[in-house]
Parts: structure tokens; C-alpha cells; sequence
């Protein structure tokens, strides 16, 4: 009777560790699941009221301010009031809500303990969408992250969560917005966890990422539709014997990356913070010459996501006009954003990338007409491929893109692009904040 007394005790044992363990497991999913759901539901309604102020204020700039003062005047001048509106509001009351927000979410991860003040998500919202709404070239990534971050930062303090839970509740704020404004949660999951770090991911925040962006997705698409934010023609497969010009895409879109990202922070440095002017001046600097662009090329300005769906559908096929339209997009954005201006990159980067990759495409296509025959898929090639080298983000490129479009039949010769311009980019990147890796 004693060895099976003792071997009923050791089953017996077995089966409580075995119990706490899941006990312990299902603690924790339940956890992240009550605060990811919640924190989704804050991501879902921010992004809301960020996309109705925008609504708002597009429609008084362009219908009513441009009906009065005419569409050349209103053309020039809308966005320098937007700067000036943004300026005053973020240098005023809160500094850190200047530029494109997500960088000053990743700092406040890794060296404020993810503390963001609670007067910043305003701050922000009426900041961005006064840029944005005027004409500024900036996208909403920004805007929405740091806003949904920053009401997780504060529901995180009065929750009392831990430092480590309250990181992992910021990045899953970062992840809800994202997913309900681009109406990707996937990629914005796979954002929140690796925008943080240039060769890292956050893990631990990967679940609740991915329940907080389903959330804020269903209750953002439930105000405004469930129909993707792009268009691509769905079904278009590439050989493998493309994969050389891909290639050479991503090789390209890595470069590009890297004059990008030394122009967008030369910019600021160089030319805008050396203006003797008081820094709630210069996004109304930026804003004029915004405005100057527009005149001759009023496709840049704005989150005009009605362009980026022509050039990925193949409208525009002048090689000079695709190549102006990246190069003055580059400029305008950096005119926006480096200047002071609030608003985000991720658009913006995703429209220069989209205009280099349907330039390529065409210019593959001259070469090779028999053997590229669809030149318009290396316009969603090349969004990937920037915004992978530029924000070091390959998987969220790859992932996002494919969610924003439709187009999974390119994940393939997506990944490969992205892979490579992640590579040869190198260290350099949009996200200032970035750290290397996380400490082991």
C-alpha cells in the first residue's frame, strides 16, 4: 500500500501545480482581457471624436472659409492658420503634443514610466486636427496614438496599475487607436509591440494590443462603415521571376528611407529651430510653405487619402508627375511635422512610398513590358518598403498595408521588399524615441 499511497500523493500534487499554473494563466487573461476591452473602448471612442473634428473643421475651412476668400487664398494661407492655431494651443499648454506623437509616446514608455499628462490628449486632438483639416500634410497615426495612449496612461494611474502593467496599457492604447482609424487592428497590434524598439518587440503586450485594437476597430467601424480605408484591386499575382525587381524596390525604398528621415530632422534642425522666431511661430512657417506647394500641387495637402487610392489603382502613369508628387510630398510633410506642426508620418510616408513605388513600377515596366505586366502592384510594394525602413517597423508595413489595401494576393513580394529595405536602412529612423533593444 505505500508506493501507491505515495504515488496518489504525487498525482495529487501534480494536479494542484497543474491547477495554480492555470489559474494563474487564466488570472491573467482574464486580466487583459477586461483591460484591453476597456482600453479599446477608449481607443474606439478618441478615434471617433478625432475623425468627427476633422469632418468639422474640413468642411468650415473648404466650403465656408474658401467661399469667401476664394480656393487660392484659402489654398495658401489655411495651412499657416493651422500651424498658428496648432503652435499657440501646443506650446502654450502642452510641448510634448507638438510633432507626431508617437515619438513622444515611445518616450514616455521607456523614460517616464509611461506617464503622459492628462491635459495632452486634448491638447492634441484640437492641435492635429487644425493641421490636418487646414491642409497640413501630416497624417492621423500620430494624433490617435498619443491621444488613445495618453487616456490609457491616465486610466492606468487611476486604476493604480503597476509600471510594468501600466506600459503594457499604453501600448495596447496605442494599438486601439491605430486599429480604429485605419480600420487595420492586426497591424496595429503588431505596431504597438514593435514600434517601440528598432530590433525588439514588447511580447507582453502583444494580447492586449490585439484585443484593444478589435474593439476600438468594431466600435469606430460601427460609426463609420467597415468598408477598408484603400482600394487595391484584389487577385493580382506577380511571378517569381519579378522578385529581382522587388528587390531591387526594397534596395531603393531603403536609400529613400534614409534621405527621408536626414531631411525630415535636418529640417527641423537645421533650418526651423534655427528661426529667431518663438517656436508657436514656426508650424505657421511650415504652414505657408505647405500652402506655396499647393498652389501648384494641392495633391499633397492634407490626409488625401482619395490620391493615395489613384496612385495605387494606377490613375496617375506620367512618370514627372509621380516623381513630383514624391518629392513634394516629402517636402511638404516635413514642412508640416519638423517645423512643430502636430500631426502624423505614418500617411504621409505610406503616400511618398506608394508615388516611388508606381514610378518604379512603370520604369520596370518600359524596360520589361513582357515581363512586368502589372506595374501598379509596386505602388503597394513600395508603401510597405519605406515605411519598413523608415519607422524600422516590417512587420507592421507589411501586415498594415495589406489590411489598409486588400491586397493579400502581395504579401509575398511585400515581405521581401520590406525585409530588405529594413536591412539597409540601418539604425537610422522616423521614431527618434527608439531604443536598440529591450533590456534583458
Amino acid at each position: 500500500m505505500a508506493p501507491q499511497a505515495e504515488e496518489l500523493r504525487l498525482r495529487i500534487e501534480r494536479f494542484f501545480k497543474m491547477s495554480g499554473f492555470r489559474l494563474a494563466y487564466l488570472s491573467y487573461i482574464g486580466k487583459w482581457a477586461f483591460l484591453g476591452f476597456i482600453v479599446g473602448v477608449v481607443g474606439g471612442v478618441a478615434a471617433i471624436i478625432f475623425q468627427a473634428m476633422l469632418i468639422l473643421l474640413e468642411t468650415f475651412f473648404w466650403e465656408k472659409f474658401a467661399l469667401l476668400t476664394g480656393e487660392k487664398l484659402a489654398t495658401l494661407l489655411l495651412p499657416a492658420f493651422g500651424g498658428l492655431v496648432s503652435g499657440v494651443i501646443v506650446y502654450k499648454v502642452a510641448p510634448e503634443a507638438e510633432g507626431h506623437g508617437t515619438d513622444a509616446v515611445i518616450r514616455a514608455i521607456h523614460r517616464r514610466w509611461s506617464k503622459i499628462r492628462a491635459r495632452v490628449p486634448l491638447v492634441k486632438v484640437i492641435a492635429s486636427s487644425a493641421v490636418i483639416a487646414s491642409g497640413g500634410s501630416a497624417g492621423k497615426e500620430g494624433p490617435i496614438a498619443q491621444v488613445a495612449a495618453g487616456a490609457a496612461s491616465i486610466l492606468g494611474e487611476k486604476l493604480g496599475l503597476r509600471v510594468c502593467d501600466r506600459r503594457v496599457f499604453v501600448a495596447a492604447g496605442i494599438a486601439a487607436g491605430i486599429g480604429a482609424i485605419f480600420k487595420a487592428p492586426f497591424g496595429a497590434s503588431l505596431f504597438a509591440i514593435e514600434v517601440l524598439y528598432k530590433r525588439d518587440y514588447e511580447v507582453e503586450a502583444f494580447v492586449p494590443s490585439i484585443i484593444a485594437s478589435v474593439v476600438g476597430y468594431s466600435i469606430y467601424c460601427s460609426v463609420y462603415g467597415w468598408t477598408p480605408v484603400l482600394s487595391f484591386p484584389g487577385n493580382i499575382f506577380i511571378p517569381p521571376i519579378e522578385f529581382i525587381f522587388v528587390a531591387i524596390l526594397g534596395l531603393l525604398s531603403g536609400f529613400l528611407a534614409v534621405i527621408y528621415v536626414k531631411i525630415f530632422y535636418g529640417m527641423r534642425d537645421y533650418v526651423f529651430n534655427r528661426i529667431k522666431v518663438s517656436p508657436c511661430i514656426r508650424p505657421m512657417i511650415g504652414g505657408l510653405l505647405v500652402g506655396v506647394i499647393g498652389l501648384y500641387i494641392p495633391h499633397v495637402m492634407g490626409a488625401k487619402y482619395n490620391v493615395l487610392n489613384m496612385i495605387i489603382n494606377g490613375a496617375y502613369t506620367s512618370t514627372i508627375f509621380l516623381f513630383s508628387l514624391m518629392i513634394f510630398k516629402l517636402l511638404a510633410t516635413c514642412f508640416t511635422v519638423s517645423s512643430g506642426g502636430s500631426g502624423g508620418i505614418f500617411m504621409p510616408s505610406l503616400f511618398i512610398g506608394a508615388s516611388f513605388g508606381a514610378l518604379m513600377g512603370i520604369l520596370f515596366h518600359m524596360l520589361l513590358p513582357g515581363t512586368v505586366k502589372f506595374p501598379i502592384v509596386y505602388a503597394l510594394i513600395g508603401m510597405a518598403a519605406l515605411f519598413a525602413g523608415a519607422g524600422k517597423v516590417p512587420l507592421t508595413s507589411i501586415v498594415m498595408v495589406t489590411e489598409l489595401t486588400g491586397g493579400y494576393s502581395l504579401l509575398v513580394p511585400t515581405t521581401l521588399a520590406s525585409a530588405i529595405s529594413y536591412v539597409v536602412s540601418g539604425p537610422m529612423t522616423i521614431y527618434e524615441a527608439q531604443i536598440i533593444e529591450r533590456e534583458r
